[in-house]
């Protein structure tokens, strides 16, 4: 998956509208609050407040779902085509979603156009129960009879270790998968592992247990494990839609335990990692809407002897609503004596921190040691006895096709902007850069951003750390080894040369390099087994001239081989259609970001590796003119084929300029400053980097711009108490937070009056623990509790990869923050991304710098 920066969202419904929704304790009723989902204690039940698909199809988010004591346990309550549906499979289309309030009831429309079939989920309060219903205006379609069903998914991670009861027939949730499997139409399939017209979940937990009831006839619920299909999978219930009915034709009743006048525990965020005495310190108490709140927050010191006094303790001032919940703050800011402390509130007690003038000093080794070195693709990656992955992708890469809309967003029109023909090996693209995210792309957006944030890490801040050993040549690399090599450099060197080789090798900078075939995109484990690593020879393949694209999604990712014959090999070269394929498209978004980066690239590595550096710069050079000579190619699809070209026209201007101090560099940056100046935050680290090499001008318009920016922040500190801004949208927003600390260091230093140093820590704390709905780190490996289910290329082990940073808190419609850390799979809550680990090492720095200011 692929991290995509969205603007911030604008404000939400007024403080009052949390009160208003809230149900009261003691209420058994389940009745449709004021932002369009059931409620009673302990209970909620959405019911399409997210609509069906997206850039990513099935994420997991949709249809009628369940919140359940705080935590959201089932989703995707709607039509399904398959018993345990992947993330690729088909959903319904939304048509209309109308909320029927006199009556307690949604009705949402939605079709599947592709099989001329359309359908109605009414979801309706029925006393402390709610009831689904399947409602057809016509019959199935033939060709949807015994396939269409009413489908329910439940997270395992709520289930492992639970029992369940159908029609008194009694089991316990698989921790793994068991099967048994049958094949259809030549495709795996899971079979039910239980099954009768009533289904209870979890009787033996009151916070878990759900009980399900057919209602309609004597078709049986059926329970299955979609994690026999794909390890994301969840425990699904299904009934069919029977052939040759309509109206009311599936009808469940759930019964939803809720624990009498539940209301959740508190929440106390704060850095994980500790604060240095100077610092601001507030501790943000997140309370359920119901809680009232229970007096004194208290601040303790830990003694030697594992005794704890309190230091501190005060009523918290009452801060007020966001989203569901509402906050309260603890400042203890006038304390700053070093030592180990935990704060305290209720019956909560923190994890230990420490207040030390050295807090930040650790804070970013993880990810350079351990992250970036995990991520690097063409190389083997050891670490003590452990090998993470082999050498990959050595067979790249193949020309992608003309006119073709690939996955994972990548496309091309007509125009392949190359002399290649399709599926025509490239040569000399199988060395540098880094897997993009817990994915194996080489996308030209994330390899660039991430080389010009550690190239700026390196120059402001004298990084000179090595324990790693990195051999281009023998294509290895070793953690925790030192080479007498700066390690950041090194992996500049690696980003950079996955920028040139694309215009050694076709001239220009490309979207990037993807798995060919579906099975292979959600691959997981070593990277080295993904391909044969043999560059593919169609003379070698005796259905070369059956090779085409296809389908963009198969309804399957089992790997096909098990079928195919056994290809023809040499040494170098096979007959296997495994390769991975370069998208190449010759935008002028994508130069000019490249260009960028190279320009960057080529200050760090003078006096490393001279000769990439200077090769590094001319081409910059060379991209400038060229853009500057011709129409801009302004191709788009989503998010691979760069950003606004203003933009990224910018970041090369400013990057020239830098590396080179030639006027007409400093000509453009003038010249776009206004073209830029509407979206000043993000653009405001580049701006900033540029001032020393600019005039009294443009230091005057550069000031207006910050002091209106510092102005507008106003907007996230009445909106949310973390004072920072909380994305919405697919993505969840700790790069975001991350980015906005980065523009902040950079205006911080050139108008300290304007923008004080807290607006870069908060970014920071944020990421460290203090943010909505827990309090964990979002850096992987890092604090006391951190993000350790994430979602990395070894996500299937339940583990993680020690300084990764996950996307954090993703806002679900209307009002639910959610971070799953017992899942792994949710990619916009848990997968890391190396533009975030870039930024990260950045900010991480920054910060400490800051601090080591006298």
């Amino acid at each position: 998956m692929k991290s995509l920066f969205r603007p911030v969202a604008g404000g939400l419904c007024a403080a009052a509208l949390v009160t208003a929704c809230a149900t009261q304790p003691g209420s058994d009723t389940l009745t449709l609050n004021e932002r369009d989902y059931f409620e009673r204690p302990g209970v909620n039940v959405l019911a399409f407040a997210n609509p069906p698909g997206g850039l990513f199809f099935d994420a997991k988010t949709s249809g009628v779902e369940i919140i359940h004591h705080g935590e959201r346990t089932a989703t995707n309550g709607d039509v399904r085509l398959l018993p345990t549906p992947e993330q690729w499979d088909g959903m319904g289309q939304l048509v209309e979603r109308r909320v029927i309030r006199d009556s307690e009831r949604v009705e949402t429309q939605l079709a599947y156009p592709e099989h001329d079939f359309e359908y109605t989920v009414v979801t309706e309060a029925h006393g402390d129960k709610v009831r689904m219903r399947v409602v057809l205006d016509e019959p199935l379609p033939a060709s949807l009879e015994g396939k269409a069903g009413l489908n329910m998914e439940f997270v395992p991670a709520a289930y492992f270790g639970k029992g369940y009861l159908a029609d008194g027939v009694a089991g316990t949730f698989p921790r793994h998968p068991a099967g048994p499997m049958i094949v259809k139409d030549g495709l795996t399939e899971s079979t039910p592992f239980a099954q009768g017209q009533h289904l209870v979940l979890a009787p033996e937990d009151p916070k878990r247990t759900v009980s399900i009831r057919n209602l309609r006839d004597e078709r049986e619920l059926m329970l299955y494990d979609g994690r026999n299909k794909a390890q994301n999978g969840w425990y699904v219930v299904r009934s069919l839609l029977p052939a040759g009915e309509s109206g009311v034709v599936a009808e469940w009743e759930l019964d939803i335990n809720g624990v009498p006048g539940w209301t959740r525990d508190p929440v106390i965020s704060y850095s994980q990692l500790g604060y240095h005495p100077a610092q601001n310190k507030r501790a943000i108490i997140e309370l359920d809407a119901n809680a009232q709140p229970e007096g004194a927050a208290r601040l303790l010191r830990v003694k030697d002897s594992g005794a704890t006094e309190v230091v501190k303790q005060g009523t918290p001032e009452t801060w007020g609503d966001y989203l569901r919940y509402q906050y309260l703050t603890f400042d203890f800011s006038d304390v700053t004596e070093p030592g180990l402390y935990q704060l305290a509130y209720g019956d909560q007690t923190t994890l230990p921190f420490p207040i030390d003038d050295k807090v930040h000093e650790n804070t970013w080794q993880l990810t350079l040691d351990v992250f970036f070195p995990v991520q690097m693709d063409h190389m083997k990656v050891r670490e003590a006895y452990r090998v993470w992955h082999g050498a990959s992708h050595l067979d790249d890469a193949l020309q992608a096709p003309p006119n073709y809309e690939h996955f994972d967003l990548f496309a091309h029109d007509e125009n392949t902007d190359t002399d290649f023909e399709p599926f025509e090996h490239i040569p000399g693209l199988n060395y540098g850069g880094w897997y993009d995210a817990g994915d194996y792309d080489i996308r030209t957006q994330s390899q660039y951003f991430t080389v010009q944030h550690l190239v700026h890490t390196w120059e402001q801040f004298g990084i000179d750390r090595d324990n790693t050993t990195v051999l281009q040549d023998k294509r290895y690399a070793e953690i925790h080894r030192p080479d007498g090599k700066s390690d950041i450099l090194q992996q500049i060197e690696h980003g950079t040369l996955a920028l040139i080789a694309q215009h050694r090798a076709i001239g220009h900078a490309i979207p990037g390099i993807v798995a060919s075939h579906l099975y292979q995109y959600p691959h997981l484990g070593d990277g080295s087994t993904k391909t044969d690593n043999k560059v593919y020879d169609p003379a070698l393949d005796p259905h070369a001239d059956e090779r085409g694209v296809g389908e963009m999604y198969e309804p399957s990712t089992i790997d096909p081989t098990p079928t195919e014959d056994v290809m023809p090999s040499d040494t170098m070269r096979s007959g296997r259609f495994d390769d991975r394929w370069a998208f190449t498209t010759n935008t002028t978004a994508l130069n000019y970001g490249s260009a960028a980066a190279l320009a960057a690239a080529s200050r760090a590595l003078s006096g490393y590796n001279d000769e990439l550096a200077e090769e590094s710069l001319q081409t910059a050079r060379n991209v400038w003119e060229y853009e500057q000579g011709r129409e801009p190619n302004t191709f788009r699809n989503a998010n691979t084929t760069g950003g606004r070209i203003e933009e990224e026209q910018l970041k090369a201007a400013v990057e020239l300029l830098l590396s080179t101090q030639e006027e007409k560099y400093a000509d453009a940056v003038r010249a776009l400053l206004p073209q830029v100046s509407e979206r000043f935050a993000q653009n405001a680290f580049m701006l900033a980097a540029a001032l020393p090499l600019m005039d009294e001008a443009y230091e005057r318009d550069l000031r207006e711009l910050t002091q209106a920016y510092r102005d507008s922040i106003g907007e996230f500190e009445a909106e949310n108490p973390f004072g920072v801004p909380i994305t919405r949208g697919g993505w969840a927003g700790a790069g975001t937070v991350i980015s906005f600390g980065i523009a902040n260091y950079w205006l911080n230093q050139a108008f300290p009056e304007i923008v004080e140093a807290d607006l870069v820590h908060r970014s920071l704390n944020f990421v460290f623990g203090q943010h909505p709905a827990s309090n964990y780190s979002f850096v992987s490996g890092l604090g006391p509790d951190s993000a350790t289910v994430a979602y990395g290329n070894n996500r299937a082990d339940f583990s993680f990869i020690p300084g990764g940073i996950i996307p954090g808190i993703l806002v679900l419609p209307p009002d639910f923050p959610e971070n799953k850390n017992n899942w792994p799979f949710f990619w916009g809550q848990n997968e890391y991304v190396i533009t975030v680990g870039g930024s990260y090492l950045f900010l991480s720095n920054a910060v400490r710098s800051m601090f080591a200011q006298p």
